[in-house]
């Protein structure tokens, strides 16, 4: 049996070996990834390491073994997402995988936002293929909003359109800490279960701009702007319409308070405080 992490090489999956790699043997590890020259740091370590790419389904037959505990990362290519997801899913039922969890997206099938549809979709496929399944809705990441954070600084702006509403955000090592105790947990506790995660305080965009300014010393304020400016703002910063339009869209589940929950799954599950949002802005200023 082994825990195998799709999308090991990425921002979060990176994240989850290292979590697992803790507390269990590297050979029990394998590693899906696109581009097996990125994992040579992996494989060094005694991480199986394996070539599959959501897009070539024929790369996945050989992914899975029976009584496997597989996480899918989602793809970060938006649009394309399902096709890409089911290609796993088959692949992982096929195998007869001991546990299939899934990283979706704060409030499941309650997220009525553009950015959660192939979530959605992709948490109907796990049920309708009867996968062993546990759910990892993840909540928003700190680090979307800190790694522009320089930009903050330097324009003296925070900029959004989410008129006061609260995030909820963790850090993204607080998700991977998440995964890997449900990877490593007893799968018995786990499956079937869809976990809500989140930070364990919201905070508004008028609350992170004022820490931004402390922590930096600069003058930083946050621009609540309406929809159709914030999509402006967001083309001329370079963003293809389509993407920016789904970020704005997201800010307006913000202001309905769908990225505000916090129930406390995240801290019980990796058995701590979630991370404060002032320290991933200490953390990016550094």
């Amino acid at each position: 049996m082994s825990i195998v992490v799709t999308g090991a090489t990425g921002a979060l999956g990176s994240l989850v070996i290292e979590e697992l790699l803790a507390t269990v043997p590297a050979g029990r590890i394998t590693a899906l990834v696109r581009d097996a020259d990125k994992a040579a740091g992996l494989a060094a370590r005694g991480v199986v390491v394996k070539v599959a790419d959501y897009d070539r389904p024929e790369t996945l037959a050989a992914a899975f073994q029976a009584g496997d505990r597989v996480l899918l990362i989602s793809g970060n290519a938006v649009g394309r997402r399902i096709p890409q997801h089911l290609a796993v899913i088959e692949a992982a039922r096929e195998a007869g995988v001991a546990q299939f969890a899934y990283t979706g997206i704060l409030g499941g099938p309650e997220a009525d936002f553009e950015l959660a549809a192939e979530h959605r979709a992709t948490e109907d496929a796990v049920l309708a293929a009867g996968l062993p399944y546990t759910f990892l809705r993840n909540g928003w990441y700190h680090e979307n909003y800190t790694v522009s954070v320089a930009a903050a600084v330097s324009n003296g702006a925070v900029v959004g359109s989410t008129a006061g509403g609260r995030i909820a955000s963790a850090a993204r090592a607080d998700y991977a800490a998440a995964a890997a105790a449900v990877l490593t947990g007893d799968v018995a506790d786990h499956l079937g279960r869809a976990y809500e995660l989140s930070g364990d305080r919201a905070w508004s965009l008028d609350e992170y701009a004022a820490e931004v300014a402390a922590q930096s010393g600069t003058a930083v304020a946050h621009s609540d702007l309406p929809a159709t400016a914030h999509l402006e703002v967001l083309k001329h910063n370079g963003l293809p319409e389509d993407f920016a339009g789904i970020l704005v869209d997201v800010d307006a589940a913000i202001a309905r308070g769908l990225l505000s929950r916090s129930n406390g799954d995240l801290a019980r599950l990796i058995g701590r405080p979630t991370t404060p949002v002032a320290e991933a802005i200490a953390a990016a200023l550094a």
